[in-house]
């Protein structure tokens, strides 16, 4: 029974950590990218739509998203457009890492606009697929919403808008997510 109980012990510490390791700050994750001799894959997994009015890294090596809105269905609960999940999501993560002559080992962080709807998903998806280091942003490219105050709502405070880091209303067109081309 202590054998059990240890076992199983052991295993909650190492989902706790395991989940604790997925995530990284937006400057973690921009020092990580920013290195030499860097093995990361930088993917913004948001629409891109979304982009488009919000903002972008160019320091993303590409946007491949992870839920895709279907603009001819509607969510009348929620009064949004449905999103499903890309069905290739995993397949073209792969070809990317292949591409830049990576293996599905490297490092794979994920980054959304808040960090937890498509982010942390993402990376879990990607890990339960063969991807053993995906991570995520925490907090995304947006960041959390202010709480109280005048700014209630307003997405001011961490994530890579906030921290300082480059990003720009100007989509490069080389690493948009598009059906335009294969």
């Amino acid at each position: 029974m202590k054998r059990l109980l240890l076992a199983a012990a052991l295993s909650l510490a190492t989902l706790t950590a395991s989940a604790v390791d997925m995530a990284i700050t937006a400057a973690d994750a921009h020092a990580a990218v920013q290195k030499a001799d860097s093995k990361v894959l930088l993917v913004d997994v948001r629409d891109p739509v979304e982009i488009m009015f919000v903002g972008f890294t160019d320091a993303a090596h590409v946007n491949i998203p992870y839920l895709i809105v279907d603009r001819t269905k509607w969510n009348a609960e929620k009064n949004v457009f449905k999103t499903f999940q890309n069905p290739d999501f995993a397949a073209q993560i792969k070809a990317e890492l292949d591409r830049r002559g990576l293996g599905t080992d490297a490092e794979v962080i994920t980054m959304c606009r808040s960090g937890s709807e498509r982010g942390e998903p993402s990376a879990t998806f990607l890990r339960a697929n063969g991807f053993p280091n995906a991570r995520y942003v925490e907090h995304g490219f947006q960041g959390s919403p202010i709480k109280d105050g005048p700014q209630k709502g307003f997405r001011l405070q961490n994530g890579w808008q906030n921290s300082g880091l480059p990003w720009s209303m100007k989509l490069n067109p080389d690493k948009m997510y598009r059906s335009d081309r294969p």
